[in-house]
């Protein structure tokens, strides 16, 4: 009887296709022999940007597809930090990425910039991918030029040979986001089911639990700006007047954002109300074993978008310093249309809560605290 073959051996250079791989920098000539040192660092460059961008997409699909089971296990809440810190890290390492491009002079990237034209790093569709996935808002997105944003890119797809793919990928994304399936919207639905004082969406009475949680957090915050401004009226900053006045704004603001007035919908508003209630109740009792791991989830995602930020502002000063303030290769604004990318903030509400967290002294005492002993253990020290 004949032996059965024996499955091949696997090496390093075929397990990761390395003969495909290194034939991929050869530019608009298709031979990277032809290209000077300069251009191969432009091109190695970006193509690393895109390889990680492909990881941090299966990431938040992870991520996302973990939340959409429903009620979220309390076991998988790790699952889904370690998925997001793994993102927060690769951004990292994007940014510092930068520092390598940076080792091309003006003058040497002009030797070889004219080739890109009509090319533009807005064109990665990975990128826009990346965005919609996170929750980025059709009117939070900035238009190219005078052109919006997507369209410019559907356009561009239907006059390449390779476009197809790009559009048809950031189509799905879009598919997905109209279905809730971005990490904003599964975030919300998450917030939505937090336990307040031990009730939760259905439990009797759980409106006016919710309600008075927020009135309780608001009557302390106004406390708590009082303290603050009496302190700032005996260090003479300012007037007594016009402290009180910025205070009473401030106390204004955080009442409209607890209870959703930016919101006209009624029933949408006591959803969002309820959201927001909940990311407060986290963040103001983090302590409570229950919300250990929700909490370290939360700054998780804050990690994730403040490392997205920076690696907008560090590309718009890697820019700047290359090539200064001229049009971009894709014909936008250049360094003006990066620096205004950096303003969205997707995740806002996690954002502005911020603003309203008190010392731990002032926070209301919680209700039913045995039922946040009951289940969960805290996370290890971060």
């Amino acid at each position: 009887m004949a032996d059965a073959p024996r499955p091949p051996v696997p090496n390093y250079w075929d397990y990761l296709r390395l003969d495909d791989l290194l034939d991929l920098q050869g530019g608009v000539e298709g031979d990277d022999a032809a290209l000077v040192p300069d251009e191969l660092l432009f091109i190695v460059v970006h193509q690393t940007y895109e390889l990680w961008f492909k990881q941090i997409l299966r990431e938040l699909t992870e991520a996302i597809d973990l939340f959409r089971l429903g009620a979220v296990p309390e076991e998988q809440l790790p699952h889904v930090v370690h998925r997001l810190r793994r993102v927060a890290a690769i951004l990292r390492l994007a940014v510092e990425q930068f520092a390598v491009m940076e080792t091309l002079t003006p003058q040497d990237f002009l030797g070889f910039r004219d080739k890109l034209v009509p090319a533009s790093g807005f064109q990665s569709f990975q990128m826009r991918q990346m965005e919609i996935l996170l929750g980025l808002e059709k009117a939070q997105r900035e238009p190219y030029g005078s052109t919006d944003a997507m369209e410019h890119i559907r356009k561009l797809a239907e006059e390449s040979p390779g476009g197809a793919r790009a559009w048809n990928t950031i189509q799905d994304a879009a598919t997905a986001a109209a279905d809730g399936r971005t990490l904003k919207a599964v975030m919300a639905d998450w917030l939505y089911r937090t336990p307040i004082d031990a009730s939760s969406p259905g439990d009797p009475g759980d409106d006016a639990v919710v309600t008075s949680f927020l009135d309780r957090y608001h009557a302390a915050l106004v406390g708590f700006h009082a303290e603050q401004a009496d302190r700032l009226a005996a260090a003479s900053i300012s007037s007594r007047d016009e402290i009180d006045a910025r205070f009473a704004r401030s106390a204004e603001a955080a009442r409209g954002f607890l209870f959703a007035e930016d919101v006209e919908d009624e029933a949408e508003r006591r959803r969002l109300r309820r959201v927001r209630a909940g990311l407060l109740y986290i963040e103001s009792h983090r302590t409570l074993p229950l919300l250990a791991w929700p909490r370290l989830l939360i700054d998780t995602v804050v990690e994730v978008e403040e490392q997205l930020v920076l690696w907008r502002n560090r590309h718009a000063r890697m820019v700047e310093r290359v090539i200064g303030r001229r049009v971009g290769t894709g014909g936008s604004s250049g360094v003006e249309y990066l620096d205004r990318t950096t303003r969205a903030r997707i995740f806002g509400d996690l954002w502005t809560v911020r603003t309203l967290l008190m010392p731990k002294r002032l926070v209301p005492t919680t209700r039913n605290t045995d039922f946040y002993y009951q289940v969960g253990t805290a996370p290890p020290a971060v």
